[in-house]
């Protein structure tokens, strides 16, 4: 079966910005699984998996803006302190801070005594990414899963 919009696909990646060591590999663990077509995964990942099949291994290249788009000046925010419970902060460390919205991964930008100000940009914003993937598996969503927008069981969301 080929990968097409509402396919359910399991897969391992290696993810690494552009010329510099490999970030993060799945190769370790139990393969990622998405739905696609719903935003499960960067897009221009995503796009390159349309009309694999299972066994299928490929490189390829992601620009920052079809990744986790530009980097946006100014995009920061102060804290309160508090939020980050007994952490200890440093800059440059990255974070994940629980918001109305749900987490969101922030970089420490700088700790005062009673604030911590932010980046909210994510953190491989503005980085172009070069992935090497394969493919396990592919197979058609069940109604559920589409009605709820992401895979469910075997690598997938538990309810």
């Amino acid at each position: 079966m080929k990968i097409a919009k509402d396919s359910v696909v399991r897969f391992h990646y290696t993810v690494a910005e552009q010329g510099q060591d490999p970030i993060e590999s799945s190769k370790d663990r139990e393969p990622l699984a998405i739905l696609i077509g719903h935003g499960n995964i960067i897009p221009g990942l995503e796009n390159a998996m349309m009309d694999q099949e299972a066994g299928a291994s490929f490189e390829v290249d992601v620009k920052a803006a079809d990744a986790y788009g530009e980097r946006r000046e100014g995009l920061t925010q102060r804290v309160p302190k508090k939020h980050f419970g007994n952490a200890k902060l440093v800059p440059g460390q990255q974070v994940v801070l629980q918001t109305n919205f749900g987490p969101r991964a922030v970089t420490v930008e700088k700790v005062g005594m009673s604030v911590v100000d932010v980046d909210l940009n994510h953190p491989m914003a503005g980085k172009d990414l070069h992935f090497s993937v394969e493919i396990v598996d592919v197979r058609e969503a069940q109604a559920e899963e589409l009605e709820h927008g992401h895979v469910h069981g075997d690598g997938g969301h538990q309810h």
